[in-house]
């Protein structure tokens, strides 16, 4: 059931626009330490060409996928209908970290940051895109996005989101390197 394709068309443009929810999965390079996936939400994600993608990257209670881009840039991002017709698009390729302050960083999202607490974007050069069935997903409805993160980012301000990197942001749960300084230089 599954079909692979070398790149996203505009039926899968559609079908990523459609979604209010992707998941993000890397991994450390060799036998050990932790797969990570990490559920995505907000108006983050965007198509940038037929195999360019990238999403914001919001501060979080982790730094896995930064650390495992950093290390060996592998990456794959799921979406999954949960609504209407069934059907899963994964999204293979290789991803790197284009941090806050960083020159393409304006040329992707612009000068002014559009949520609190964006950390990084992370773009994803995609060679691979596959679809299924999707048939065992189930069947769920969409209320709204939950105001806690931005909240939370809003309350801590600029020098509190630093103050966070610096403390949970540094190092992944297997002590690979996260955001490098990020207290000083997040593009070091």
């Amino acid at each position: 059931m599954a079909r692979d394709y070398p790149a996203i068309d505009d039926h899968h443009r559609e079908f990523i626009a459609a979604q209010h929810l992707f998941f993000v999965a890397t991994a450390p390079s060799g036998p050990d330490g932790h797969v990570n996936v990490s559920p995505k939400g907000y108006d983050t994600f965007r198509v940038l060409g037929p195999n360019r993608v990238a999403y914001l990257d919001l501060t979080g209670s982790g730094v896995e996928t930064i650390a495992h881009l950093h290390q060996n840039g592998r990456i794959t991002i799921m979406f999954c209908a949960f609504e209407g017709r069934p059907k899963v698009l994964r999204l293979y390729g290789t991803g790197r970290t284009v941090y806050v302050g960083a020159p393409e960083f304006d040329a992707l999202v612009g000068a002014d940051a559009p949520m609190p607490g964006l950390r990084a974007v992370i773009v994803v050069d995609v060679d691979l895109v596959r679809t299924s069935c999707g048939y065992a997903v189930p069947l769920m409805e969409f209320r709204a996005e939950r105001e806690t993160l931005v909240e939370w980012a809003e309350r801590k301000g600029d020098d509190g989101i630093a103050a966070y990197w610096r403390d949970k942001n540094a190092r992944s749960v297997d002590g690979l390197v996260g955001i490098p300084d990020a207290a000083t230089d997040p593009n070091a």
